[in-house]
């Protein structure tokens, strides 16, 4: 007996050898990248192949995109080369455009050429999430969120044109309009947007004879009674005190209503003309979640177990996992029915659960259930600006602000990139900030374009 179970034992290693277990990573977002590393380094090829499909090359460490756009810090610093981190891992450029489950199947859309399946024995959920937006007459046309480099490149580069029309003209309505700068949303991502930038629009300032600090306007809209929710109220209240010290417009329990041809429509009954309309409003789970066969609740998220299992009622759904803003995953630090917020913090925590929980499985083990209590939140309100509430302690000011670069600098993945934005930030006391607009970056073929029209075309 002791024989047979020894060539069995033998027989299914050598199976494993040559079929090792395929994992699908949907996504390379915080979840994503995290659970792919770390399966990378736990799982050896013979126990599985791990492969990542996501259409950026890069993953973007999303607390840094403000400083970031108020250029504290190089925006290729802010993000992460999968190529370069995952190298034990297949990366597959391209979007995941269906999931069939039944089949174990995923389609996907390379950047170019025909669709592909990709068949899996296990696949991470994680493709993230989206701006959650509103039926705001005039938002699609005049608005830009704050959730990708390229957004926050452009809203930096925006921004200081602005300054130069403001400068250059002679009209004051047009100089009224370009410098009135509005942000919707009081969470940590519109709060932060608005600090930071109002912050280097006032260092830029000083580049700028012809314009004065009170000629700006800076307007937040937030529809609930408070910024912040993440934290106390009155840490919120602080940070409120804070931005009006600054003479920036704070507009509590008020709706944007329109915003058509750059006119702001407040619910207060208030109205004035903007150049520049960030949403930072909230986020809703990846649209692209609509083309998977995996159960969803009320929000749109996909269901999740603690262990990071989707669950379809009381069904696992075997080889699924799922982390992070698209998953409703439990929070077991709280009263039943709580789920975790969609928060970095929860995200690189629920990937390193999820990776080693697959490890798990797949070496015949139980997975573990996935419990963290949330310790706080920090987040900066300019240049040696913060506030900060960690495991109950408060902070504000420069200690507030120091936390939250260190707490950042120690998360971003990979000793490269931590460097990288150490050295940006040392720089940053013995150099002025770089308060250049390269707006060309947004259409660089337009002068080739006009350069290389035949003689006697019309200009268009």
């Amino acid at each position: 007996m002791g024989v047979r179970s020894g060539i069995t034992r033998a027989a299914r290693g050598k199976i494993d050898d040559v079929n090792p277990k395929r994992i699908l990573v949907v996504g390379a977002g915080h979840v994503g990248l995290y659970a792919a590393l770390r399966l990378s380094k736990k799982l050896s090829s013979r126990e599985a192949e791990v492969i990542v499909v996501d259409p950026q090359p890069h993953m973007t460490y999303q607390p840094f995109l403000p400083e970031a756009a108020a250029g504290n810090i190089s925006p290729r610093h802010s993000v992460v080369p999968l190529r370069r981190e995952l190298r034990k891992c297949r990366v597959v450029a391209g979007a995941v455009t269906r999931i069939d489950h039944d089949r174990k199947v995923a389609v996907v859309q390379p950047i170019v050429g025909p669709t592909r399946e990709i068949a899996y024995d296990h696949v991470v959920v994680a493709p993230g999430s989206v701006s959650r937006t509103l039926p705001i007459p005039g938002l699609h046309e005049q608005g830009i969120g704050f959730k990708t480099i390229g957004e926050a490149i452009f809203l930096r580069n925006h921004v200081l044109d602005r300054l130069d029309v403001a400068a250059a003209t002679t009209d004051p309505e047009v100089r009224r309009r370009s410098l009135t700068f509005t942000f919707v949303g009081g969470g940590y991502a519109g709060i932060e947007a608005l600090a930071e930038m109002e912050d280097m629009a006032r260092d830029a300032l000083r580049y700028y004879p012809e314009l004065e600090p009170e000629d700006m306007r800076w307007v937040l809209v937030e529809a609930t009674n408070r910024v912040l929710p993440e934290v106390d109220r009155d840490m919120g209240a602080y940070t409120v005190q804070q931005l009006l010290k600054r003479n920036m417009d704070i507009r509590l329990d008020t709706r944007l209503e329109s915003c058509v041809d750059g006119v702001v429509k407040l619910s207060d009954g208030d109205s004035f003309r903007s150049d520049t309309i960030v949403w930072t409003a909230g986020v809703k789970p990846s649209p692209m979640l609509d083309a998977t066969d995996f159960p969803r609740d009320e929000r749109r998220r996909v269901t999740c177990l603690p262990t990071l299992q989707v669950v379809d009622g009381d069904r696992v759904i075997e080889g699924a996992w799922s982390a992070g803003d698209c998953a409703a995953v439990p929070d077991l630090t709280k009263e039943p029915g709580n789920f975790c917020s969609p928060s970095a913090q929860h995200a690189v925590r629920q990937a390193a659960r999820m990776a080693d929980n697959i490890a798990l499985v797949i070496r015949g083990r139980e997975p573990v259930d996935y419990k963290h209590k949330h310790a706080g939140s920090v987040a900066s309100l300019g240049l040696h600006k913060g506030v900060a509430q960690v495991y109950g302690v408060k902070m504000t000011g420069w200690p507030a602000w120091f936390m939250h670069r260190t707490y950042h600098m120690s998360r971003i993945p990979s000793f490269n990139r931590k460097v990288r934005v150490v050295v940006d930030w040392s720089l940053a006391f013995f150099l002025k900030r770089e308060v250049v607009a390269l707006g060309q970056l947004h259409d660089p073929r337009e002068e080739f374009v006009e350069a290389s029209q035949p003689v006697g075309a019309p200009r268009v």
